[in-house]
């Protein structure tokens, strides 16, 4: 955990993430992701120059499996082993996709409904800042899918402001392989929740993440070629990033 809360001190440091007396949501879905992010955040506040608070804000989407929903128990006892506060927004959005609309392709509406439940809560309580669990792979892959599916090289932004709802989305994690997330999870036994989605395993974005993974054992380090490629290039994803410049992630 020690080098996952180096890389994203550095990513914080890098594109200027938290501010003093920042409140930053976490947004945690029990994946393994969002909650080394939520142990790295907890973490950095300690010691961290510039003074946060952290809280952990889970939206229940409804999945069901067997009849059984998915549990948060573990998690919430884990926040409050670490002192972060934990919300459960509960939500029909599983329900409205795939009873109701029956979404051949669900991923993108239950992006946008799921955005749209936490940034309200977010508001209602006066939060204006939002932790995203995405990581150095989901970088890649994401600019591979816009080059592949819209023929554009874009990604999502390390900090996102968002001027519609007054929210700012940061992604500390951007440093972070997925390998050296997953043996973080596993060495510090996270309370990491199965998600039942039909969907899981079966997108593009798996399609992509199975490519880079036979290139990049046939290429060996592409994937950090690619992203060190990303930083070179003038997109609005990146910025300015001569003086952010950092060496690629190191995989475990």
């Amino acid at each position: 955990m020690n080098k996952i809360l180096s890389y994203v001190r550095r990513c914080v440091e890098d594109y200027d993430m938290i501010q003093p007396g920042d409140r930053v949501a976490v947004g945690v879905s029990g994946g393994k992701d969002s909650l080394v992010l939520l142990t790295a955040l907890a973490r950095l506040r300690e010691f961290y120059p510039k003074p946060f608070t952290v809280e952990a804000y889970t939206l229940d989407m409804g999945h069901v499996d067997g009849g059984v929903g998915m549990d948060f128990t573990q998690v919430a006892e884990y926040c409050k082993e670490i002192d972060v506060p934990f919300t459960l927004l509960p939500s029909e959005i599983h329900h409205i996709i795939f009873d109701l609309r029956k979404e051949k392709n669900p991923c993108s509406m239950c992006a946008k409904m799921r955005r749209g439940a936490l940034h309200n809560a977010l508001k209602e309580r006066g939060i204006s800042k939002i932790a995203l669990g995405h990581h150095f792979d989901d970088a890649v892959e994401t600019f591979f899918l816009s080059l592949f599916y819209e023929g554009r090289l874009s990604c999502f932004q390390p900090v996102t402001w968002l001027d519609r709802t007054g929210i700012s989305q940061i992604r500390p994690l951007l440093y972070c392989g997925e390998g050296l997330i997953r043996n973080a999870a596993e060495r510090n036994h996270l309370p990491v929740v199965f998600n039942p989605c039909p969907a899981d395993g079966y997108t593009k974005r798996q399609e992509v993440k199975e490519l880079l993974h036979t290139l990049d054992k046939q290429y060996p380090g592409l994937k950090s070629r690619i992203f060190g490629a990303m930083q070179g290039l003038p997109l609005p994803a990146w910025g300015p990033v001569e003086h952010r410049r950092v060496p690629p992630p190191e995989e475990p």
